[in-house]
């Protein structure tokens, strides 16, 4: 069962505010996975600050446990979890170029650490 935040933020494809969510200045070693479905989604090791407040990745651990879709607004890329449609952030081409260009902008409330 989701929190009413993460509901929020998996279901009504909300947005934490910057800097005030749980994992943008995690550093410790793991794995993060789907508050929803606990399938693991991005690793420490593709985690980099990008200065935007969220926690940012260069990729996931495997890209076909999410689809990439227009946002409602058009403009933005979504990025959902493909087994169930919910919503987990977004993905931009203004990533580390050196590690594929991509910074994939999660909403901490998506996401569940486990510490390795």
């Amino acid at each position: 069962m989701l929190t009413p935040n993460q509901y929020y933020i998996m279901v009504e494809q909300g947005t934490e505010p910057p800097y005030k969510n749980a994992y943008f200045d995690l550093h410790e070693k793991g794995v993060f996975v789907s508050a929803a479905t606990g399938d693991v989604l991005f690793t420490s090791e593709d985690k980099y600050d990008s200065g935007t407040g969220w926690p940012s990745f260069v990729k996931p651990v495997n890209p076909n446990m999410i689809e990439i879709r227009k946002d409602a607004d058009g403009e933005r890329d979504e990025v959902i979890e493909r087994s169930t449609g919910l919503h987990l952030g977004h993905v931009f081409d203004d990533g580390p170029a050196n590690r594929g260009g991509k910074r994939y902008c999660m909403n901490s409330g998506a996401l569940k650490f486990v510490k390795k």
